[in-house]
């Protein structure tokens, strides 16, 4: 036992003895994936062998970081390190979460464009690490000899395409806007005016869309891409040319011959197609408690060994200058030909007004791409949500007279519960009180810190106003602007009501689809002479087994317009396919099919359940007296029904309601954001709406009371029912 102990004591000693020596470890956040997460993973481990300091990593959703960053930094739970690109640099700088490494970074070492596009007042914040752009990838065995204008391009596309095989001349992703500037800067576009704001309605823009709609018209490029479709057609040498940028090489099957070219010249305007020159940085968060060692990893993740590690593995244009004299580099085509290409680059501004044009330009592309506005039109659609969306900051108010009516409030409740007791005490008045509150204080202690604390933290949000780190007060202003639709008419998808129509309508149609499906094939499945009864109950729980995000993206692809299974099928029975996500129905279709599909088997079950819990000597009574099968199933098997299937009901009302995953991923609130419901849109106004969470936070609270409403008309019809 002494033995033993002494063991212990020398462990805990060299325990102790080890901590001392070894250096506190840094945390580094990054976005990347495949080839870039590994080299940035060697990098890191490069650093730890030369300097003794552990690096953690962890690998956050590109577009869920920048929201986790500004929430994470200000309380000191964020990273030392964090790597994302230039766009949102003036962004963390007004949240005062990056440190400036001026005196640290030699700009000698790099690209000029990339060291100016982490400069600030006089200050640089971050180390570059990559410059990123887009470029033309054209298949090395179609025989194809690069395009210098959009006119030869037009030529190769009819040349190379073949509609009804599913080939095209070009495949890119139309509808997101980083992929379309370059075609709008090359019809002399511009994206900011001379005060700096956004501009949408310019004729350059009204061109840019035509020529691109005019592509998809003629079948020369794909409808509804995605990356993966991009990577898939090219893969498979159903897509002559590509347009992407240099994560793109490592997507490219091995054996696949390829090269990479600059953009082609706007033959209408003698412009080149000018994509965004992103940049990006190793930044050294303002709250870190190891300034020196943070800098240290920053700057030797930009540099050296670590620079050829991400060239190697990532595929990435190094930003330092001294990368292009390693012989490996120099002989990499990929590196060359990228380097070339940004030299016509457009530099991505990194002004906030930058980060408010995204999701307005997003809707233009997409309302002209799936057919429900024309070019003409939409760009004034982009500009009433570019003002939809970047709402006035509400003026300040001060929160003196809501602390008084709370604290009048508590007198009131504790002078109310004196009262009550007439002077007696608590022990005296409840004398088991002590004894219930030991029982229940596990399932309390939960619901307090799980529900009461965040409810209470997002009831107080809601009440503020948050602008890049700052919070002002602004009282009821947030809710006043949503229920007086402020900036956009009550029938417009944005509006409050006009989502709370959608919310119900949705969650009306797939719980009767739920209750009507689940309750006939728990009928059915209740048949005795049924054959494989067993077997049948497992196939039709499965919908309910596989994770509704898994559910939601399989349906997604079936309902692609060109190569989803649903449209296939209708092109078999001589039916046009369907572009579900074009209009409001199909859209709405879409997202009822493939929820209804997750939610039968539920009913199936409790209803399976609750009918094998009726006696068959009143099925038989009612034979015996002559009821139809009608009249029994609406006399006895509907009543008996009722107790379980009403809360089953309720439970699923709140579920659908609610349903995020499935609005988010099968349509994603097209067209227009009008399939979107009141969870959904409180989630785009708090992360994808320059961070507006007291907004978001009061569009919850709205969310609450109409659930509450919910449940006093639910307890209303259990309570009778019980009765």
């Amino acid at each position: 036992m002494t033995r033993a102990l002494a063991v212990l004591v020398l462990a805990l000693v060299g325990i102790g003895c080890g901590n001392e020596a070894r250096r506190p470890g840094l945390r580094l956040w990054h976005g990347y994936r495949g080839g870039e997460e590994q080299a940035i993973e060697q990098a890191a481990k490069a650093f730890t062998a030369l300097t003794g300091t552990e690096v953690e990593l962890l690998a956050v959703p590109y577009d869920a970081l920048s929201s986790k960053l500004t929430s994470a930094i200000p309380h000191e739970a964020g990273p030392d390190v964090f790597i994302f690109a230039t766009e949102r640099l003036r962004q963390f700088h007004r949240m005062k979460i990056v440190a400036p490494a001026t005196g640290r970074l030699d700009r000698t070492k790099y690209l000029q464009p990339s060291v100016g596009a982490l400069e600030l007042g006089g200050e640089i914040y971050g180390y570059p690490l990559a410059i990123k752009c887009l470029a033309l990838f054209v298949r090395g065995d179609r025989g194809i000899a690069a395009p210098t204008t959009t006119d030869e391009l037009e030529a190769l596309l009819v040349k190379h395409s073949a509609p009804g095989k599913n080939e095209f001349g070009i495949a890119y992703e139309a509808s997101d806007f980083y992929f379309h500037a370059p075609i709008l800067f090359g019809f002399g576009g511009e994206l900011f005016d001379a005060n700096g704001h956004a501009q949408f309605s310019t004729p350059a823009m009204t061109r840019s869309l035509t020529w691109v709609k005019s592509l998809q018209d003629r079948r020369l490029m794909p409808q509804e891409v995605s990356g993966a479709l991009v990577k898939t057609l090219f893969n498979e040498n159903r897509a002559a040319m590509v347009i992407s940028g240099p994560w793109f090489t490592g997507e490219i099957n091995e054996g696949v011959p390829y090269s990479i070219h600059p953009l082609p010249i706007v033959s209408e305007t003698g412009l080149p197609m000018a994509p965004f020159l992103g940049v990006e940085a190793a930044y050294v968060s303002s709250r870190t408690t190891q300034p020196d060692a943070a800098h240290a990893l920053a700057k030797f993740l930009s540099l050296g060994d670590a620079t050829v590690t991400r060239v190697k593995l990532g595929r990435q244009i190094p930003a330092e200058l001294a990368a292009y004299e390693n012989e490996a580099v120099a002989k990499d085509q990929v590196v060359s030909a990228f380097r070339a290409v940004a030299e016509r680059a457009t530099p991505m501004p990194n002004s906030l007004e930058m980060t408010r044009v995204w999701e307005p330009m997003k809707l233009a592309l997409r309302a002209v791409l799936q057919g429900g506005a024309s070019p003409s039109e939409a760009s004034p659609l982009a500009e009433r949500k570019y003002r939809a969306l970047n709402r006035e900051t509400p003026p300040e108010t001060t929160p003196v007279p809501w602390i008084v009516a709370l604290v009048i409030a508590f007198i009131t409740f504790v002078g109310w519960q004196v009262r009550e007791g007439r002077g007696q005490s608590f022990a005296r008045r409840f004398p088991e009180a002590g004894r219930g509150l030991l029982y229940v204080a596990p399932a309390a202690t939960g619901l307090f810190v799980l529900v009461v604390i965040p409810f209470v933290i997002g009831l107080s949000l809601s009440l503020f106003h948050h602008d890049a780190g700052d919070y002002t007060f602004v009282g009821f202003a947030n809710f006043s602007d949503i229920l007086t639709s402020k900036g956009y008419r009550i029938t417009e998808p944005l509006s409050f009501y006009f989502t709370l129509v959608v919310t119900l309508l949705w969650t009306l149609a797939n719980v009767v689809l739920h209750v009507s499906i689940g309750l006939f094939l728990a009928i059915l499945l209740k048949e005795p002479l049924l054959k494989l009864r067993g077997v049948y109950r497992v196939l039709l729980i499965v919908p309910w087994a596989v994770p509704n995000y898994i559910t939601a993206l399989m349906w997604k692809g079936m309902f692609h317009q060109q190569f989803g299974a649903i449209n296939a099928i209708l092109g078999h029975l001589g039916i046009e396919p369907v572009s579900w996500f074009t209009q409001w129905s199909t859209s709405f279709a879409a997202n009822v099919i493939t929820n209804t599909w997750l939610g039968f088997p539920f009913m199936m079950v409790v209803s399976l359940g609750a009918l094998q819990s009726i006696p068959t000597d009143l099925y038989e009574a009612a034979e015996v007296d002559g009821a139809s099968k009608w009249t029994q199933f609406r006399r006895i098997t509907l009543p008996l029904l009722k107790p379980a299937l009403l809360p089953a009901i309720i439970l699923g009302s709140v579920w659908t309601f609610n349903m995020f995953n499935i609005i988010y991923l099968v349509s994603g609130g097209e067209p227009g954001g009008g399939t979107d419901i009141l969870v959904s849109e409180a989630f785009r106004w708090a992360f994808q709406r320059n961070e507006q969470y007291g907004f978001a936070a009061a569009y919850s609270v709205l969310i609450f009371c109409v659930l509450f409403a919910w449940s006093q008309v639910t307890k209303r019809l259990s309570g009778q029912e019980s009765t």
